[in-house]
């Protein structure tokens, strides 16, 4: 942590700073993965589903439901016709070529940047949670506190590597004004970098101008310091909303999800590759469009997948067609040279039971080999993204940190100091004291915080306590933990008076607690 919170009492500081000793918090380097891909296609294959996406926009075309959109496509050469756009190949191939390979994402303390694209990814929360999971493993709606909260986990734990926005929604607050305070508080508790609000065009531009307070509107004109997200209404439509949010974030030079919502079966073909063809159409169409509003913004491939279950019509999470589309969209993402984003450690289990563990490690195993560059919902998810657990968003964090260490690859530097231990023991002795063990092991084998791996018996007689109640006991160690990184007193100042302004401005029409 850079910035400390003066305290007034030496007895809270002391308390505080033993149990910051105690938990390292430093962030993690954002991760370059050194892992094989998995490339499920072969050359022939990428160019067919290349070729059957280009088809899909040159003959059946894309509706964009916005005025503005269907001008600037008309100036750019496109063939418009009503709300439907049919764009040629060679267009398109033109304008996605001018999005960055690779950026850096700029966060409020310089330490916690992270580069992006290429073979470089972070990690990120979930969002959009509308319930919680809290500290006492209640399910209930979340009030701004426990977006704080998760802020201030986020902050902590070192494998996240943003504070993203709404993960859970703050039903204490009118929804038409949410978003300053969702912002401020992804701000506040954190110096890492964030998301940002893209629910209606005004809301991304209030973000951008919060932004613009935070750090400056000229460094934004070159810097890379926010994400936002569109999603797309699957099947191959871009509607007014998500459009004028784009444009906000393109506009300021910061970079954009484009993330068709695929609902394998429902809003796609039963069809993995012909899902995977309609879903590039669509991502296209986005990342062309984000350069005709501004030539070389920053942009992602983007997506969000599920399969429907045709018992019941509910989306399903940590199926094998899901981890297939996933290497085939990295592929794709790898064709065109962009960046890409993917959904991590989703569940949809009711509790923090086997199933969600399950469902979330065959997703971030396959994520990891995928080569996804920026890994969204990667802590919390849980039941189809209605709740964000407590306990799981802790756990799920650790996981990551495991997964992080296994794509970093295996570590030569000490191999010749290792074997000479090898010499030193010989047949039939052990390493546990060797110098070399003492000096490494640290560093050596990933030690989970959050897993018990003790005998039976020691189990028992430390109280039986299984994975939930100690990630409990965990998040409200870090909790105690914690210290504000402290925004710039001119900087909160002009934060604050945004925000009062803008909700002045806003008719808070929307009933407190109110569903979305």
């Amino acid at each position: 942590m850079t910035d400390t919170v003066t305290r007034t009492r030496a007895g809270g500081r002391a308390s505080r700073r033993a149990a910051r000793q105690a938990i390292d918090v430093t962030m993690l380097p954002g991760l370059e993965n050194t892992l094989p891909f998995t490339e499920v296609m072969d050359g022939a294959q990428v160019e067919q589903i290349d070729a059957a996406s280009m088809h899909i926009l040159e003959n059946i075309g894309v509706q964009f439901r916005d005025e503005i959109a269907l001008a600037d496509w008309k100036a750019a050469g496109a063939k418009v016709d009503g709300e439907m756009v049919y764009l040629d190949r060679s267009l398109v191939r033109e304008l996605i070529a001018t999005i960055p390979s690779t950026f850096t994402l700029h966060a409020r303390n310089p330490k916690n940047n992270v580069p992006l694209g290429g073979r470089r990814s972070i990690f990120v929360p979930m969002t959009g949670a509308p319930y919680l999971r809290d500290l006492e493993d209640k399910r209930r709606n979340p009030m701004l506190d426990d977006l704080a909260m998760f802020h201030k986990l986020s902050h902590m734990l070192p494998a996240m590597h943003s504070s993203a926005h709404h993960i859970v929604e703050p039903f204490d607050h009118p929804i038409s004004q949410r978003h300053l305070r969702i912002t401020y508080s992804s701000m506040k508790y954190s110096n890492k970098t964030f998301m940002g609000m893209t629910t209606s065009p005004k809301n991304a531009e209030d973000v951008i101008d919060m932004c613009r307070i935070l750090f400056g509107a000229e460094f934004m004109e070159t810097h890379p310091v926010v994400t936002g997200n569109c999603n797309g209404n699957s099947p191959l439509v871009w509607d007014e909303t998500m459009l004028g949010a784009l444009r906000a974030f393109s506009r300021a030079n910061q970079p954009i999800l484009c993330s068709p919502f695929v609902l394998g079966g429902a809003n796609t073909p039963a069809s993995v590759p012909v899902t995977v063809a309609q879903l590039n159409a669509e991502a296209l169409s986005a990342l062309a469009y984000t350069q005709v509003v501004r030539k070389g913004a920053p942009a992602i491939y983007g997506h969000y997948l599920s399969t429907v279950s045709m018992k019941s019509g509910a989306p399903m999470a940590g199926t094998p067609e899901i981890s297939l589309m996933n290497f085939m969209i990295g592929q794709m993402a790898r064709f065109y040279d962009v960046p890409w984003r993917t959904s991590n450690t989703l569940g949809g289990a009711k509790t923090f039971d086997a199933q969600a563990g399950y469902e979330s490690a065959h997703t971030l195993s396959a994520v990891m080999h995928s080569g996804a560059n920026y890994i969204w919902h990667s802590a919390g998810w849980n039941e189809a993204g209605m709740h964000c657990s407590v306990a799981k968003f802790v756990v799920d964090a650790e996981q990551c940190a495991m997964a992080y260490r296994m794509a970093e690859g295996p570590k030569w530097h000490d191999f010749d100091a290792a074997l000479d231990a090898v010499k030193d023991i010989g047949p039939g002795g052990h390493y546990l004291g060797h110098p070399h063990t003492q000096e490494t092991f640290q560093e050596a084998f990933f030690m989970p915080e959050l897993f018990d791996n003790n005998s039976i018996e020691q189990w028992a007689a430390e109280g039986s306590i299984e994975i939930t109640e100690r990630a409990l006991t965990y998040a409200k160690k870090l909790l105690a933990a914690y210290e504000e990184p402290k925004l710039d007193v001119a900087v909160n100042e002009a934060l604050m008076e945004y925000i009062a302004r803008r909700e002045r401005e806003i008719p808070a029409a929307d009933a407190l607690n109110q569903t979305h």
